[in-house]
């Protein structure tokens, strides 16, 4: 029994070592040009599909809290009569996913002549400025000295704030959402958010978790209370979504450009103590413009996506609705992940190893029947788990490692064992034969 348990053991581990040596071999992408299906499916959780395919729909209605706000592609002193707009209505906070700044590095008047446009940036201050729940867009950034030392690192020692003539002592938030995009032009899938990040010793929150605490402080800072250094975004649903990329539109009302410049068009009631969120959601709302737009859980085409679905300003609106109907997503932790992975392989092989020696004939169909009717289990339990408790299952490494354990019993039991075999008759010092050859002399 002892030596059946060793060898689970032994083989549970290789199993482990033969995943990760295939994972170091798909990091190279020698094979990329030959799979077109693990480039569709690259990007995929299955999660996305309990988000984009079993959601209840009736219980998702419109947020009425938020109102999101078109800002086009206004210039400053058209944004400053939009604000100034916005506020005449009363709402609670506003939000503006817009960072002023000139991002060519001369700065120069030639160049950056917004920045030295005095009279437009005091002007559009001091309206922001004189209403106390105005949160600015913020940006956090590396140097490339921390880079350079580093390397790649969740570490962050840098804020990139709007002008100050236009800050002034407004709130900020920072902007950065989570994705795995090298570029900003690159497509970006986003299905997370960091709440709070502290750059040199100054704790920053996230622009969306800086408003929610402008409105409610009492559950944002619930919220904050679960120390999570990334949250899952709980995603709500889009604007009306008239290309339908995505699922679950009409979630939030919104004001195109034109109309939110003229009260005439919409009643003020609409955002009176409401939480305003102002960005770019294209020219118009017609506009099929990718700029600042991600693909998310909601998209229609979870695997080989080809539009993405959701403005930034709508992914921010969202985590805000998260924090404020208390419905976050909570997850498996990390070390759970392993264990279970562990114990699952091991049964795994135990049984295998049974089967071999009870019914060998019988190996091949057995095992193949099992790793499919496992596999088939834990995907349906990690998406209803989602589905109905909005808890994250996540047991990918579980899965992978059961996909893999039928092939890596095999192998163990006819190359690895053979491999020790070999060794243990050259080099009988590794093994116990020279103790029996001590005991065998001695008897002489």
């Amino acid at each position: 029994m002892k030596r059946f348990l060793l060898d689970s053991l032994l083989c549970t581990l290789f199993v482990f070592i033969f995943l990760f040596g295939l994972l170091k071999i798909s990091d190279l992408k020698i094979f990329n040009a030959f799979d077109p299906l693990g480039k569709a499916l690259g990007d995929m959780e299955l999660t996305d599909i309990a988000f984009s395919q079993f959601r209840d729909t009736d219980e998702l209605k419109l947020d009425t809290n938020v109102v999101i706000v078109n800002t086009g592609y206004l210039n400053r002193r058209q944004l400053t009569e939009q604000i100034a707009t916005i506020i005449a209505c009363k709402p609670r906070v506003i939000g503006t996913d817009i960072r002023f700044v000139c991002l060519h590095p001369s700065q120069d008047s030639i160049n950056c002549p917004q920045n030295y446009d005095t009279l437009t940036n005091l002007l559009l201050g001091s309206v922001t400025s004189a209403f106390p729940n105005f949160v600015h867009a913020e940006k956090i950034e590396q140097t490339d000295s921390l880079i350079r030392a580093l390397g790649d690192t969740d570490i962050y020692d840098s804020v990139s704030h709007s002008h100050p003539l236009v800050v002034q002592n407004s709130h900020e938030g920072f902007v950065n959402l989570e994705t795995e995009a090298g570029h900003q032009e690159d497509l970006k899938t986003c299905r997370r958010f960091t709440p709070r990040i502290v750059v040199r010793g100054e704790e920053h929150l996230a622009f969306s978790v800086q408003m929610a605490m402008l409105y409610d402080s009492v559950k944002t800072k619930r919220f904050l209370e679960r120390g999570n250094k990334s949250e899952v975004i709980n995603y709500r649903g889009n604007i009306i979504d008239w290309v339908g990329a995505g699922d679950l539109s009409g979630r939030y009302q919104v004001l195109d450009v034109g109309q939110s410049l003229d009260t005439t068009q919409f009643l003020p009631s609409m955002l009176k103590d409401k939480i305003v969120i102002m960005g770019f959601l294209g020219e118009n709302l017609f506009d099929t413009s990718w700029d600042d737009k991600f693909f998310t859980p909601l998209n229609k085409v979870y695997a080989g996506r080809a539009r993405p679905d959701m403005y930034g300003v709508v992914v921010h609106a969202n985590i805000v609705s998260m924090i404020l109907n208390e419905d976050y997503v909570d997850e498996l932790p990390e070390s759970l992940q392993y264990a279970i992975a562990f114990v699952l392989v091991f049964l795994n092989v135990m049984l295998f190893g049974w089967i071999t020696r009870k019914i060998p004939v019988w190996f091949d169909s057995l095992s193949l029947t099992i790793q499919v009717l496992q596999v088939s289990l834990l995907v349906f339990l990690m998406i209803e788990a989602f589905n109905l408790f909005s808890f994250k299952l996540n047991l990918t490494g579980a899965l992978a490692a059961i996909a893999l354990v039928g092939t890596s019993f095999e192998l163990y039991m006819t190359v690895i064992k053979s491999l020790f075999k070999y060794v243990g008759e050259k080099l009988p010092w590794l093994t116990k034969r020279k103790q029996a050859v001590l005991i065998s002399e001695s008897s002489e």
